[in-house]
């Protein structure tokens, strides 16, 4: 039935009849929505910057006009045990390095994707979804930890920033663009019944470009490296003749083969204390990839406390687009008040906004505290965030209790904490998820 004019004619009746609308017409057509229902009485008396058990890590780091959060999040992770082991004051890891490869691998990714695919509609859903996001700045935990594993860690001095990775739309379209030219290459080819050998050598052409592009935007990465530096202590030490991937196992005291993704995804379709894939998702191919054990939220939270109790940084994933206060650096469900605004309710469970596509795992940052009461539970936590130091309470951001229930997604974590039951389950074949499942996602946001 169309929507007709008397329908119409009421709803104005209505909104007009509410003195209380008006007000809120007035102020919410004057103003940013999250200032006009900024629920000012609850963050004055709800957030403060005092926890019970926190880890002191070196400063807040910057991913700009980028989204690769989860990079910046997981050697944020790594420098605070390479920092420590070096005695240093302050220290970041070279965020370029790892783009580079990055971009590099995805791209390989994407074209044996596309070859594996030739036969599928090109506009099928499948095609499409790889179509859509070729090289992308996000990523997830699996990813971050191939690249480590393959390539290893630099210091930020010795491959600081472009211009590029910095703000790297323009690079990401050039390069999307040039990979979806290459799909159609290559799926011409293989209907063509082009042998595989023909098809390959067609295939490392075309990383070629990509990598003479990303050598172009970026710089090149180093093989190996000298690395002189003074520790807190204003001693003088050398490093001579090393590789990213030789400083990474000597100097890094987190051995990425420990670490594993724990999720909460209270989803019908999805079971506790089983394992989850994901299809092609994912940068290195012949790397471990997605892996995530599913867990009740008692059993999430837990983890990520007894983790931060132990001193251990906690990589996580969340949606940064509900209930956040970005200038204030407050993660809250009750940070804005938009049901008094609109004079409505938004009912929405967990596992609903994840089945109707309200939500999704779109950000990464670090767990660096927890506030406990005397019966262990979790009151807030401290969260370290990629933003830059303006943001927020000097780059970190208060998240409440109820907001790690409602829309944090993902933990990573050493599996010395798993009970032996997680660990059974953590051996199971996964579970393939379709690429477009909300698991799926990749965090991205900037």
């Amino acid at each position: 039935m169309k929507l007709n004019l008397e329908s119409i004619e009421d709803f104005r009746r209505n909104f007009e009849s509410s003195d209380k609308n008006i007000v809120a017409m007035n102020a919410a057509s004057n103003g940013a929505l999250t200032s006009v229902a900024l629920n000012r009485s609850h963050y004055a008396q709800s957030i403060n910057r005092t926890f019970s058990n926190e880890i002191k890590t070196r400063g807040i780091t910057n991913q700009k006009k980028s989204g690769r959060c989860w990079m910046f999040a997981g050697l944020n992770v790594l420098r605070e045990s390479i920092a420590d082991k070096l005695n240093l004051e302050s220290f970041e890891l070279s965020q370029s390095y790892q783009m580079f490869w990055d971009k590099l691998e995805k791209a390989n990714y994407f074209l044996e994707s596309i070859i594996e695919t030739a036969k599928e509609d090109l506009h099928g859903r499948l095609v499409m979804w790889l179509l859509s996001k070729p090289v992308e700045d996000g990523g997830q935990w699996g990813m971050f930890a191939d690249l480590v594993e393959k390539y290893g860690v630099l210091p930020k001095d010795l491959m600081d920033e472009s211009f590029q990775t910095s703000e790297s739309a323009t690079m990401n379209r050039l390069l999307e663009t040039k990979l979806r030219e290459d799909a159609m290459v290559l799926r011409e080819l293989i209907n063509e019944n082009k042998s595989s050998k023909e098809i390959q050598k067609k295939k490392v052409e075309m990383l070629n470009e990509i990598y003479r592009m990303l050598a172009i935007n970026i710089g090149l990465p180093p093989e190996k490296f000298d690395y002189e530096y003074k520790d807190k202590d204003g001693n003088f030490h050398r490093i001579d003749g090393i590789t990213p991937v030789e400083f990474y196992k000597e100097f890094c005291d987190i051995k990425l083969e420990n670490m594993v993704s724990v999720i909460n995804c209270p989803t019908s379709d999805k079971e506790f204390m089983k394992t989850y894939t994901v299809q092609y998702l994912g940068n290195v191919i012949g790397g471990k990839g997605i892996l995530y054990l599913n867990l009740d939220m008692k059993n999430f939270k837990d983890l990520a406390k007894k983790a931060i109790l132990e001193n251990e940084l906690v990589w996580f994933t969340s949606d940064v687009s509900k209930m956040m206060e970005r200038v204030k650096g407050a993660l809250d469900t009750q940070v804005y008040d938009f049901e008094n605004l609109y004079s409505t309710h938004f009912t929405f469970s967990k596992a609903q906004r994840l089945d109707y596509g309200n939500s999704s795992a779109n950000h990464a940052m670090v767990f660096t505290g927890v506030d406990i009461d005397e019966n262990g539970k979790p009151l807030k936590w401290k969260v370290e965030n990629s933003w830059g130091d303006q943001i927020g309470d000097k780059g970190y951001f208060t998240m409440s209790n109820s907001w790690f229930d409602e829309y944090v997604y993902e933990i990573v974590l050493d599996k010395k904490h798993l009970s032996p039951e997680m660990k059974e389950a953590l051996k199971a074949k996964p579970i393939a998820l379709k690429p477009w499942d909300p698991m799926g996602s990749v965090a991205f946001v900037r």
